[in-house]
């Protein structure tokens, strides 16, 4: 059984980076500045960024779908950052934090959810694609609630 987990497309993101603050403030969204090497964790590389990097924090609709566990809230992006790509082994933006991992069937609805503890996430991951009815499964900081990725199996 394998998985992959992919950052956010950047294309989407890279024109927020030239809007000034009253234009990103005009869509809920804000240019912020790193001011530790953790806890500003980019969906784009699925790294947290450095101490002194500028970011944009925006409202983004992760699981877009037509159910009643359809979900939006506030992530980081940063610029000019390649999408990560993982498989098999889960990104830096997971390890040290606690993960909620929700497991949607291929519909969108919610069929199981399980938290991860720092070093965790894999195993929990594993187990919860061990049942044939997970399509995918989001993962969510469990703290702050922000969505961390979407991981799917591996070939979806």
């Amino acid at each position: 059984m394998t998985y992959s987990i992919q950052g956010l497309s950047p294309d989407g993101f890279a024109p927020l980076f030239a809007l000034d603050d009253a234009e990103l403030a005009a869509i809920n969204a804000r240019r912020v500045t790193a001011t530790a090497n953790s806890g500003f964790p980019c969906r784009i590389s699925l790294q947290d960024a450095r101490a002194g990097e500028e970011l944009i924090l925006l409202h983004h609709t992760s699981h877009d779908v037509e159910t009643p566990y359809r979900s939006a809230y506030a992530i980081y992006v940063r610029p000019s950052v390649d999408a990560a790509s993982y498989r098999d082994t889960v990104p830096p933006v997971f390890e040290g934090r606690p993960i909620a991992l929700r497991a949607f069937a291929a519909d969108g609805m919610l069929q199981t959810a399980r938290l991860a503890g720092p070093g965790e996430a894999d195993g929990a991951i594993r187990d919860l694609f061990a049942d044939a009815g997970i399509a995918y499964i989001d993962a969510h900081n469990a703290a702050h609630g922000c969505f961390a990725a979407r991981i799917e199996r591996d070939g979806v």
